[in-house]
């Protein structure tokens, strides 16, 4: 299943469980060893809290979070209460987190499922993810290829199937440029859209956490669960969050920028130009 959408229609009409939902992540987690696109599952939490959301679920289904079977990965940048952080470095070798990041509390509060943290750059300084203590990352479509960064195991993890988003951090591309050598959606929200109280900062001025999906509808929803004022982040906007609308039809025809100076690299690979 490709979007949240299908997966809450599922759920739905009884055709599938979130339990059931959760294990077909797991098992493809561990098909997919080889790409390294993870340093740490959650293996059994993700079981009890599955299993814990199905019983909310079946007593009233009128209860259930906004991102009820939504199943997402989060960058090893992230702190959440009770969990290891190293940030792709040996530095913070067995460090668990005291607290956990606004954007986390938010994701968790509407019945989101965090299946595990994902591989990146040594304190995301990279863009092609081979920089990490926990090794390289694999890109799912040819794994002799890099699949960006520093982001990159968050790409890989959606890319491979074994989550349906992640959540990443964006300074200067981390999490655009993977998404795009993944083939997904990249987004980086404007600056403040998301507090980043929890984020292991890069360069604070210029971090924003970060949403990689595989469609915009699901996109839309992360960023409005995880948009809002925060007292911990005096920098967050204390505009209201968008509301994930349903995205009108495009009519019409479409005009294209083309930005030459990229097309017409020496360097650009042959078969991509």
């Amino acid at each position: 299943m490709q979007s949240l959408s299908e997966i809450r229609t599922a759920l739905r009409e009884e055709t599938l469980t979130l339990p059931v939902l959760a294990e077909r992540y797991l098992q493809q987690i561990e098909a997919t060893r080889h790409l390294n696109c993870y340093v740490e599952v959650y293996e059994q939490e993700v079981r009890v809290r599955a299993a814990e959301l199905q019983e909310k679920f079946q007593r009233d289904p009128a209860t259930v979070g906004k991102l009820f079977g939504m199943v997402v990965s989060v960058k090893d940048v992230l702190s959440q209460r009770d969990h290891r952080l190293s940030a792709g470095s040996r530095m913070l070798e067995g460090f668990e987190a005291v607290f956990t990041a606004t954007a986390l509390e938010r994701l968790l509060a509407e019945d989101a499922l965090i299946i595990g943290r994902t591989n990146c750059d040594e304190f995301a300084m990279g863009s092609t993810n081979e920089t990490s203590w926990f090794g390289p990352v694999r890109n799912a479509a040819d794994p002799e290829r890099i699949p960006g960064g520093s982001s990159g195991g968050a790409a890989v993890s959606v890319q491979a199937g074994t989550c349906l988003a992640a959540i990443g951090s964006d300074t200067g591309g981390s999490v655009r440029q993977p998404a795009a050598f993944c083939g997904l959606i990249g987004l980086k929200p404007t600056y403040g859209r998301i507090s980043r109280h929890g984020l292991i900062a890069y360069a604070s001025s210029f971090d924003q956490i970060g949403i990689i999906s595989k469609n915009i509808p699901d996109a839309a929803v992360l960023l409005e669960v995880m948009s809002g004022a925060d007292p911990h982040d005096a920098t967050c906007s204390v505009l209201p969050a968008p509301a994930a609308d349903p995205l009108p039809a495009i009519a019409g025809r479409l005009r294209f920028a083309v930005f030459r100076a990229a097309l017409e690299h020496p360097g650009l690979d042959p078969h991509i130009r």
